[in-house]
């Protein structure tokens, strides 16, 4: 039987798009560009209303897209496989109060998965002598003007997290199983400018995984699972 390991590593990429090539035309990055609009392929609102949810959904901005990184950190328990997520800062400009992975920018010279590492110490004091990358999922756009590389790793237990409140209010964990499971995979909507527009959404335990992060976790287990 096929560890969940080596599923993964054979299952994601072992390079990620150059950093130069990220924020090129949608045609140079091809099938590799996932996002929010895998739901909502003709949608393109540019002001926000209440969802139904009660959720907070952030504006689209006409920002020049923005080169990021987040840690799709696979914490190793002898009980099975966990997902490490945060909920960021409710004070934050940007998706404050949402789940998120730990992440953010690609500074000058560094690759994604130096900035997913780096990031990840900075937020959550995750060591990276913890993190073994295993690789890489399709670059995902949000609406908000980032164009986000997964970066997929294996994490070492053991570590303490130490939280930076500047940016994160809470840490967790959720078992892998759960987040691949289809029978978790919920498809929401929220109202913009009349319009409704979709999303992902995997609740668990009282956190709201949804948007961006829940739309990278559906296309891991599309790569591990999809036919």
């Amino acid at each position: 039987m096929e560890s969940y390991r080596d599923l993964i590593r054979s299952h994601v990429d072992q390079e990620p798009p150059p950093v130069s090539t990220l924020l090129a035309p949608e045609a140079v990055l091809g099938a590799r560009l996932r996002g929010d609009r895998d739901l909502n392929p003709d949608d393109r609102p540019d002001a926000a209303a209440t969802p139904e949810t009660n959720v907070r959904v952030e504006p689209e901005t006409r920002q020049p897209l923005r080169a990021a990184a987040v840690l799709v950190g696979i914490i190793e328990h002898r009980h099975g496989p966990h997902i490490l997520l945060t909920r960021r800062a409710d004070h934050l400009g940007t998706h404050s109060g949402q789940v998120a992975f730990p992440g953010g920018k690609i500074e000058p010279g560094e690759s994604a998965a130096q900035a997913a590492i780096r990031e990840a110490e900075e937020e959550v004091g995750l060591a990276p002598a913890h993190v073994d990358v295993a690789g890489y999922l399709d670059v995902y756009e949000t609406g908000t003007g980032f164009r986000i590389v997964p970066v997929v790793a294996f994490v070492k237990p053991g570590f303490t997290l130490t939280i930076s409140p500047d940016e994160v209010a809470d840490a967790f964990e959720v078992p892998l199983d759960f987040l691949m499971d289809p029978g978790n995979h919920e498809r929401h909507s929220a109202v913009w400018r009349g319009r409704r527009r979709e999303y992902y959404a995997m609740p668990y335990n009282g956190h709201y995984i949804w948007g961006a992060t829940a739309g990278m976790l559906k296309n891991m287990y599309d790569r591990l699972y999809g036919d």
